[in-house]
This record gives C-alpha cells, sequence and structure tokens, in this order.
C-alpha cells in the first residue's frame, strides 16, 4: 500500500539527500543558538563543515536527561522565549522538571506527525476520537487533538472521567476511536467484563495505545473483550512528544518519522553504534524541531532497527520496543520517573535519608500507583492523628504534582523497610 505522504513517495536517495539537509540545519542552528551545543563541539574539536553524511553523526556527543536538567528551562532553546508559543513540562530526575519549548511551525510539525501516525491506525474524517489520557500525560492530549483536527475526525478533548462516566460517553456520543494508556483500556475492559457490557451497543472499533508497549497476550485479550483493533505508539513523556513512533495494520514493529527523527540504536556503555537487527539503547535526533534541538538524545529504552521492509508498503523503517529500559527509569503509564527522583522528593519533603524509604510499584482496578514505605520516627510522628494524616495527605498530593503518577504513604517499622 502506498501512502500519499510526500517523504514516503521520495526515492531512497532523496529521502537521504533531505535528511543530511534537515541534519545539518539542525546542528548549524544548535551551535549558533545554544552554547551548551556550541561548546561541546569547540571542546571536541568539530567543525560541523565535515558532517556530510548520516553516518557522520556517530563523531557528535551524545545527550542525555542529565544535561536537560543541568539547563533548566530554558537554556537549551535555540530560539529567543518571543517565537515560544508552548512550553511543556514533565517530571526530570531531579527535582526540577524538564522544560520544553514549541513554536508555531513546531505545533504544526507536531500535528503532521499525529495525523500521519493516526492515518496508520485507521483514523479518519468520519471517525469521533476520544481522548483518555493520565494527567502526567496531559500535553500529549493536545498533540492529539490537533492530529486528530487535522484530518478532519471530529474530537472528545481529554477531560478526566469516572469509569462510569467514560463508557456513557463512548456510548452516547458515538465514540469510534480511543486514545488512552494500557492499564486505562485494561481497566475498561475489566469493567466491561464485570458488568457484562455488550460492546455491540457502541460504535468503538479502534484503540490507540500512547506511552507503553504491550505484550501480544494483552493486544488479543482487548481486541476479543473490547471488539476493537489495538495499535500503539512510542513517545517520550520529556520530550518531545508522542507517536515518535506507530504502529501501522501489519503490527509488526513501529515506524519512525524519519523526515523528523534520526534514529541509531547505541550500546549503552560505549556509545558504539549497533547494526541493525541488533538490541540496544535508542538514541533519537531531532530534524524539524526549531525550538529544542535533540541532538543524539539518549532515550534509555531498549529497541533494534528493523531491517526488512514492511509489507504495509510505507517505507519508513521500523524499530521493535518492548518497553525494556536499559537505565534506571520506571515508566509508569507512560511516564518515566527516576527511582532517586523519588527518594531524593522524600528527603525533602520529610526530612528523611534517602534510603530510609522503600518504594513499590503497585496496581490497583488495572491502574498503576507507587506505594512509599515510610519510617514512624520522631520527625514526622505525631499523637494527633489527624495532624498525620493531614501531613501524609500533604506529602502525597506534593508527589504527585511533581512526578505525575499516584502516590499512597504506608507508616511502617524502621525495620519491616
Amino acid at each position: 500500500m502506498k501512502t500519499n505522504d510526500d517523504f514516503a513517495a521520495m526515492r531512497p536517495e532523496e529521502q537521504n539527500q533531505l535528511q543530511i539537509e534537515r541534519l545539518q540545519s539542525t546542528l548549524n542552528r544548535a551551535y549558533r543558538n545554544v552554547p551548551f551545543h556550541k561548546q561541546r563541539f569547540k571542546e571536541m574539536g568539530i567543525d560541523l563543515s565535515d558532517i556530510k553524511s548520516l553516518s557522520d553523526i556517530a563523531r557528535l556527543p551524545f545527550m542525555d536527561r542529565q544535561h536537560i536538567s543541568e539547563n533548566y528551562p530554558y537554556n537549551l532553546f535555540a530560539v529567543p522565549l518571543r517565537d515560544i508559543v508552548r512550553i511543556h513540562t514533565a517530571p526530570g530526575i531531579t527535582h526540577k522538571p524538564t522544560v520544553s519549548g514549541y513554536t508555531s511551525q513546531d505545533l504544526l510539525t507536531w500535528q503532521s506527525i499525529l495525523a500521519r501516525a493516526l492515518k496508520a491506525a485507521g483514523v479518519t474524517c468520519h471517525d469521533i476520537l476520544q481522548i483518555d489520557l493520565t494527567s502526567g500525560l496531559a500535553n500529549w492530549g493536545r498533540d492529539y487533538k490537533s492530529g486528530a483536527e487535522a484530518i478532519e475526525a471530529s474530537v472528545i478533548p481529554h477531560t478526566p472521567m469516572s469509569i462510569e462516566k467514560k463508557l456513557m460517553v463512548l456510548r452516547d456520543y458515538k465514540t469510534s476511536a480511543l486514545v488512552t494508556t494500557l492499564s486505562s483500556v485494561r481497566q475498561l475492559a475489566a469493567y466491561v467484563r464485570k458488568n457484562d457490557i455488550h460492546m455491540n451497543l457502541f460504535e468503538l472499533n479502534r484503540v490507540i495505545l500512547a506511552g507503553e508497549a504491550i505484550p501480544e497476550a494483552d493486544r488479543r485479550s482487548l481486541e476479543n473483550d473490547l471488539h476493537v483493533q489495538v495499535r500503539a505508539h512510542f513517545g517520550l513523556s520529556e520530550v518531545p512528544g508522542p507517536a515518535i513512533g506507530f504502529e501501522c495494520e501489519v503490527c509488526q514493529g513501529f515506524h519512525i518519522h524519519e523526515d523528523h527523527f534520526l534514529a541509531e540504536i547505541i550500546d549503552p556503555a560505549t556509545g558504539r553504534v549497533l547494526p541493525e537487527g541488533e538490541s540496544g539503547e535508542l538514541a533519537l535526533t531531532t530534524l524539524t524541531t526549531r525550538a529544542f534541538p535533540l541532538i543524539r538524545f539518549k532515550t534509555g529504552d531498549q529497541a533494534e532497527l528493523i531491517k526488512t521492509p514492511c509489507a504495509c508498503g510505507r517505507s519508513l523503517r521500523r524499530m521493535t520496543w518492548q518497553g525494556l529500559r536499559t537505565d534506571d527509569l520506571l515508566n509508569i503509564d507512560g511516564i518515566k520517573v527516576h527511582k532517586k527522583q523519588i527518594q531524593r522528593s522524600i528527603q525533602t519533603l520529610l526530612d528523611l535519608p534517602t534510603d530510609a524509604s522503600g518504594f513499590y510499584i503497585r496496581e490497583r482496578d488495572e491502574k498503576k500507583y507507587i506505594e512509599i514505605w515510610i519510617p514512624v520516627n520522631d520527625a514526622i510522628f505525631s499523637d494527633e492523628i489527624k495532624e498525620l494524616e493531614a501531613l501524609i495527605h500533604r506529602v502525597e498530593n506534593t508527589l504527585f504534582e511533581n512526578i505525575g503518577i499516584p502516590v499512597v504513604i504506608r507508616l511502617k517499622e524502621k525495620n519491616a523497610i
């Protein structure tokens, strides 16, 4: 199947030339406008005029999440603040969030990226698309809304709802496509089974999952329970957004928007570029992002590039991604959180050593949350139960605000942790 996408319609040599031109433009813009990049290129003796092929990118230094934290909030922006029309934040690996900015052109680029990914999932102008994402991925909801509107689908924007009301909207509004997370749709399927709800009363025919990889057993179970087609998207909650990779109708890997991102698979220990077919860490370089260019950004996601062309006919290369990590970050419903970040937050809020508390990823009603065990000591113990409950409630709310994931605190004896 041929797509009508301009890039996909190009010959391989034309695609390659466009990528090189966009890479050179990105590198020059970053060098001129971002002191961080300029200094690092100079320190490594890199002459950007020598970057003449895509393989030359291996000569450039990597970026990681620590660099983003160190340059909080705007020091990695490549355009003046007056050109920024949207600012997104996401949990960082320190107490400071990740901040990314978008120009009006960047938003149009993301609109086209999401439109392409939604079309590949079968969404058309005849669909009513409902967005149901966690609060930590609310920024993605805006991108999905924009992409769906670009293909003239009707959109029900992201609004937090109880599962009963969510089903009411799905049924009464005749939703045909649902953008959500794996845990949310599993919760929905469990509720449908428990209450013996007949899905033939609904118009829903496809579900698009954002944030997490989906095991094939879960895909088959969801498709059977909800009578839908399930497609998954790969994205970064930190930067720059959803659907960097998308599944087509074949569902054998994620197509990468190669006209907007350059993907490499590297050895996470040495940084050596690995050949296609070998598993390693995914590194991404943005080719069209103006406000917040990323150069060889180490995502921490374990992936591998697929050698063979896809049976769908799209020329965009694919990667496999099963949700595994090469670092210590936790992926909870698509939101990435560092273990040390949780420990530092507890230390700051309750004046405890970073190793005093323990935490666990729990699941209740198909929804994930973090359970934190805190040792009872004189610093936080109070004879007044109401005071202690108020303290716990404040800490839970502050942590949820900082990391975007529900938190439950349990007070425990010190030797129980």
